[in-house]
């Protein structure tokens, strides 16, 4: 292995793609580290303290605790997010994006620019509200906001507006001019950022003879274990086969060739937590405002993380929007029509609606395992906490969205760089040019 990341560096543009990239990406860093101006760090770490397990925590985690400082990137990508999964549900529903789709490379440059757009426009709504919420903290050493007021508000929009309008630059150019998606690379950066935070805390409580050795060295067997299964449901695939009948066209034959169409087990990817996640953290959310209420605080308890009806439900959610995200997603009309017209037909099956009706039926059920395994690794850091007693920035790494967000982004900048090696006559990672812990089902 050691000898194929070598390699990796014996190619004089792969090389600097990979430079490249970890250029931006020490960038990315070193902005989320910078404060937003007229901000007291010492009262805002005080006023952050209770927010892991609201709204505010899961953004912190995907901007890499930059919110939780609110530095210049406090907004992260996530506006960015936003408004492309806004773009993809709105082309599943409204015909301009539907023809938009359709139009090739000339669609995708409009796509991409009404994206920016309402990137631009998510993120001024934000960072308005951001400073808002910045001026109501108070805490017992003082205002977090040192001179609130309009001339703030102003201030922080546009700075935070135009963090979030340079790291989606940084990812453009990581993706066009690096190796690997670079939004998907900026994100899995500031998960794993935390990373340190959490070794050292571990070591600490291990001199301090607060935790056993013993367990940590069991959950780093459970880790390898959860990571090898996650890798091999994310690669894992249903073929259906697929026959191209013989066109004759002038002297030149066409067709003839069998291929197949890769179902994915897991079609939705990381959305279907996301979007679960963000829905379970608006009650839990509301409950802080509402801290004088017993009744309001006694319906929390159903929904606090180490509760059996939180993971019934968070569970449950995931599994419908997986479902929902697989529908949207991957349409199985508009594949059977794309193969009636280029002349394909899966063997046994009737072209046109029959083919449609058959890859829905077969896609349906290769999504239930998938949406089962989501809805399990999702809870399993809440079960895992409630079992051992470990914390949850260490939970985390166990399940849920950082570790798919990770292994999903990692497999991907890792077939770009072993496409590169296998280009230039280099072995691959493996041998057969594969990655290991792919499936076939």
């Amino acid at each position: 292995m050691i000898e194929k990341f070598t390699n990796s560096f014996k190619i004089p543009e792969l090389r600097r793609r990979i430079f490249f990239t970890l250029s931006l990406l020490l960038i990315y860093r070193i902005g989320s580290h910078v404060p937003t101006p007229g901000i007291s760090s010492e009262a805002l770490a005080g006023a952050m303290q209770g927010i892991a397990n609201t709204l505010l925590g899961l953004y912190d985690m995907f901007s890499g605790g930059a919110f939780a400082q609110a530095t210049i990137f406090a907004l992260g990508i996530m506006p960015y997010i936003s408004a492309s999964i806004i773009i993809q549900l709105m082309g599943a529903v409204v015909p301009y994006f539907q023809r938009l789709q359709k139009e090739g490379e000339e669609g995708r440059r409009k796509i991409t620019q009404l994206t920016r757009y309402g990137t631009l426009a998510i993120a001024t709504v934000q960072a308005y509200g951001v400073a808002i919420f910045l001026q109501g903290l108070d805490t017992p050493i003082g205002k977090v906001v040192l001179d609130p007021g309009l001339g703030f508000q102003l201030m922080t929009v546009l700075t935070m507006v135009t963090g979030t309008i340079f790291i989606m630059w940084l990812g453009e150019q990581i993706t066009e001019h690096g190796i690997g998606n670079g939004i998907s690379l900026i994100i899995m950066v500031g998960i794993i950022s935390r990373v340190p935070t959490v070794l050292f805390n571990e070591i600490t409580l291990i001199n301090q003879q607060l935790r056993n050795i013993l367990l940590d060295v069991i959950l780093m067997g459970l880790m390898v274990v959860i990571v090898a299964a996650v890798v091999a449901i994310t690669q894992g695939t249903r073929r259906i086969p697929v026959q191209y009948a013989k066109r004759v066209v002038g002297r030149k034959v066409y067709g003839g060739q069998s291929t197949h169409i890769p179902l994915r087990i897991n079609t939705a990817g990381v959305m279907p937590i996301i979007f679960a996640q963000a829905i379970m953290f608006i009650p839990s959310t509301l409950g802080t405002y509402f801290q004088d209420n017993d009744f309001v605080q006694g319906l929390m308890g159903l929904f606090a993380i180490d509760h059996p009806f939180y993971w019934f439900l968070f569970g449950t959610m995931i599994i419908f929007f997986t479902y929902f995200y697989t529908a949207i997603a991957f349409n199985p009309v508009e594949v059977a029509d794309n193969m009636k017209k280029q002349g394909g037909f899966i063997p046994g099956v009737r072209p046109g609606k029959k083919t449609a009706e058959y890859i829905d039926n077969i896609l349906t059920r290769v999504t239930l395992p998938g949406s089962m395994f989501l809805a399990l690794i999702a809870i399993f850091p809440y079960i895992l906490m409630s079992a051992t007693g470990i914390n949850y920035d260490l939970a985390s790494f166990f399940g849920g969205t950082s570790l798919l967000i990770i292994v999903g982004v990692a497999l991907d900048t890792l077939q770009q760089i072993e496409s590169h090696l296998l280009m230039r006559h280099y072995d691959g990672f493996l041998k057969s040019g594969r990655i290991r812990g792919r499936r076939r089902f």
